[in-house]
């Protein structure tokens, strides 16, 4: 599969090989929306919380009698339907982080990847080289490539200082550096723009990762080994 590559001038400079691996690899959906799912509750603080009727202040005595006053009984001031009373239901503080598998965030990775590149929204272009920060430049780079009217995740190796202020103050471009990609930020966009460094970066990180789920399962084996003898 190949992606066009636009130089910092806005102009068409050919095409890039994607690597296979990459985008042309399986698309699970359902593992896709699993990582996606974990990465937005490990944002999550899971603090909120409320008194019930046993937290709130008061109770103890009984408002008034229980006949002949004509009012509806009552038996404590912190009965949730008292004004100041505690919450039937109240949240409570919890945890929401789920953990991943390794090689399941790779997969669901390399699935959004290729997801993109199946809808022709993978671009490769030159990084651009500012003087100083300058919204407009970028803005303008962007049109010319004819994404400005799309959501865009610009993918460096290195997120250029000046670059990222330029980008800041546009609603529709998001940058993000291929080292810390994750999954939720690939489904979040139309389009991806990566600069080379970019592209071979997370080529390199994809096969650091499969490389690294092997040597992990021979360190186990080792650790094994030592253990029955």
């Amino acid at each position: 599969m190949k992606a066009k590559r636009f130089g910092i001038d806005g102009k068409e400079k050919g095409t890039v090989e994607l690597p296979k691996e990459l985008f042309e690899a399986e698309i699970n959906e359902h593992l896709i929306w699993e990582a996606v799912k974990s990465y937005l509750g490990n944002q999550r603080q899971g603090t909120a919380a409320a008194k019930n009727r046993a937290k709130v202040s008061g109770g103890g005595r009984k408002p008034w009698r229980q006949k002949g006053t004509g009012r509806a009984r009552a038996g404590s001031n912190t009965s949730p339907l008292w004004p100041g009373g505690g919450v039937a239901f109240p949240p409570r503080p919890r945890d929401y982080t789920t953990r991943l598998n390794a090689k399941a965030k790779l997969r669901a990775l390399c699935g959004a990847l290729s997801a993109r590149a199946r809808d022709g929204g993978v671009t490769i272009l030159d990084a651009p080289t500012l003087d100083e920060p300058k919204t407009k430049a970028l803005a303008e780079l962007i049109e010319k490539v004819g994404l400005g009217d799309r959501k865009v995740l610009w993918i460096f190796d290195r997120i250029d200082e000046k670059a990222l202020k330029s980008a800041r103050n546009l609603a529709r471009v998001r940058t993000a550096e291929s080292r810390t990609l994750h999954t939720y930020e690939l489904m979040n966009c139309d389009s991806l723009v990566l600069t080379e460094d970019g592209l071979k970066s997370l080529t390199e990180r994809v096969h650091a990762a499969e490389q690294n789920g092997g040597e992990g399962k021979a360190r186990k084996a080792r650790a094994g080994e030592r253990v029955n003898a």
